[in-house]
């Protein structure tokens, strides 16, 4: 006999709905699993069999060959275990074919039938809401385990049957049991409050670049001392960021399924992601890909909020320039020979480095490296990266008064409010933030006035800009003016801070970097 049921698996970070088909015939007693599964998909045909025996299931003995359709799609992961067992019972005659009809299953089956939570529930169940299941019409009733109860809830609303084991779920579809009721909602705990940026003390030039960051979206580069703040500023910037709006926090939410993340309780990423990978981290930990199944890197899992990259100048060259594109498009296309995905990578990215190897930097007599040193630890940040990054601020040491004195910094939520005003502006020219404006829309929205074009173009003749730098120079100009409450053409004095925080603050002469 013939079973399908209707099941799901992730692709990259997106569901790709599956029909598992199981035929029960004459033969030599065998397990077969065949649809292209990788070798944890595989290995549900020994789960399935534990689970019939020790639920004291009637396991049929005959030929037993499962079909994961479409079998072009490469099946990874254990969250079709469900589906395949309900087959094996449906196609043996276990269960009537009608009781699943308008159903779809999602789980792992434990040796001992529990049901078990799943990555990538929120894409998986996704798919399934906007697929036709096998057998019945209109959106499936999924049934997942408790575990992932509140994930399902997040696509599909109340169409979601939480089952705590296969034997429960076998007497519910003979209608010797009711279906089992969700688990009670418990409070949902108050996220942490973030970092205030009231702790920084000092550094006027570096607050102002965090904060055109957070109200343009405009990349930032932090270079100075071990000490000075780079980082400690780098991780208030999520607080300057409004939260996330219902699809990119649904998109959020996905990437971090997909990648076996844990959810904020409630389920629903909804304050900015924070990233801060180790300078260790290989390219495709990074970016994303990975040789069994394209999973979601570091810029995925960053995508709405910010990525934090600490000791820049540590990271291998062929790393840094992989970002190349993220940072361009806000997306990563990863190909393989069988399939090729593409994962979202809208991030912003906050780089901090020290000036040289060392760490001391620029005063005279103060560094220990020997040029050569400091050409090669500033040969690993290529043009073309440096070029995406449109704030380069130079962070010095606070001195003995700012850090023993007993004013405080600007707290973070007036500048938070100044940010939200800004990107309101930004939202009214139809993107998130002004870093997203197109070529055609800076050239309507970014106008520079006589006196503003006559500065960038002095900074084209000495070769201080290229055709990008110029871009996003009027693009930080725009964010500079929007944070003022300023409108119109660009005004000089708003060009000129957009092309000094975007002067080089390291030098790299490549003849001594050999």
């Amino acid at each position: 006999m013939l079973a399908t049921v209707s099941s799901a698996t992730v692709v990259g970070v997106k569901g790709q709905p599956v029909r598992v088909e199981v035929h029960v015939g004459a033969g030599l007693p065998s397990f077969t699993v065949v649809g292209q599964p990788d070798s944890s998909c595989r290995e549900a045909r020994d789960r399935v069999r534990a689970a019939f025996a020790v639920t004291g299931l009637a396991w049929p003995n005959k030929k037993v060959t499962v079909n994961l359709a479409p079998s072009g799609v490469r099946k990874v992961g254990t969250g079709l275990d469900l589906a395949v067992a309900v087959g094996v019972l449906v196609a043996a005659d276990e269960l009537p074919a009608e009781a699943i009809a308008g159903l779809a299953f999602v789980g792992e089956l434990g040796l001992d039938g529990t049901l078990r939570p799943v990555p990538g529930t929120v894409p998986i169940v996704g798919a399934l809401a906007g697929a036709r299941p096998a057998t019945g019409v209109g959106p499936p009733w999924v049934v997942v385990p408790v575990a992932s109860h509140v994930e399902a809830a997040l696509v599909v609303g109340e169409r979601v049957r939480p089952v705590a084991g296969l034997r429960t779920l076998v007497d519910v579809l003979r209608g010797e049991l009711a279906w089992p009721d969700p688990p009670a909602a418990g409070p949902v705990p108050t996220p942490p409050h973030p970092p205030d940026l009231a702790d920084v003390r000092g550094q006027p030039v570096a607050r102002l670049g965090l904060e055109l960051a957070a109200a343009g979206g405009h990349h930032l580069l932090l270079v100075g001392p071990p000490g000075a703040g780079k980082t400690m500023l780098a991780r208030r910037l999520p607080g300057l960021l409004p939260p996330l709006g219902a699809d990119d926090a649904l998109e959020a939410t996905c990437v971090h399924s997909a990648a076996g993340v844990a959810l904020p309780p409630g389920g629903l990423v909804r304050v900015p992601p924070f990233r801060a990978p180790h300078h260790a981290t290989s390219a495709a930990a990074l970016i994303g890909g990975g040789s069994a199944a394209i999973r979601p890197g570091e810029a995925s899992l960053a995508a709405h909020g910010v990525l934090f990259l600490d000791e820049l100048g540590e990271y291998p060259p062929a790393v840094l320039d992989a970002l190349r594109t993220p940072l361009e498009e806000g997306v990563v296309r990863v190909a393989r020979a069988r399939e090729s995905v593409e994962l979202p990578a809208r991030f912003l990215l906050v780089a901090a480095m020290n000036p040289c190897p060392c760490g001391d930097g620029g005063p005279p007599g103060a560094c220990r490296c020997s040029p050569a040193a400091r050409a090669r630890y500033h040969r690993r940040l290529s043009g073309p990266l440096l070029d995406r990054l449109d704030l380069r601020v130079e962070v010095g040491k606070p001195t003995a008064d700012e850090l023993l004195g007993h004013e405080r910094g600007e707290p973070t939520a007036p500048v938070a409010e100044r940010v939200a005003a800004a990107r309101e502006r930004a939202a009214a020219r139809g993107v998130a933030a002004n870093a997203e404006l197109s070529a055609a829309a800076i050239e309507v929205h970014c106008r520079p006035s006589i006196a503003a074009g006559h500065v960038l173009e002095g900074a084209l003749r000495t070769g201080q800009l290229s055709a990008r730098g110029l871009a996003r120079v009027r693009a930080v100009a725009r964010t500079i003016a929007d944070l003022r409450g300023g409108g119109g053409d660009l005004a000089p004095d708003d060009v000129a801070l957009a092309l000094s925080l975007r002067r080089p603050v390291v030098t790299v002469d490549h003849r001594l970097a050999g």
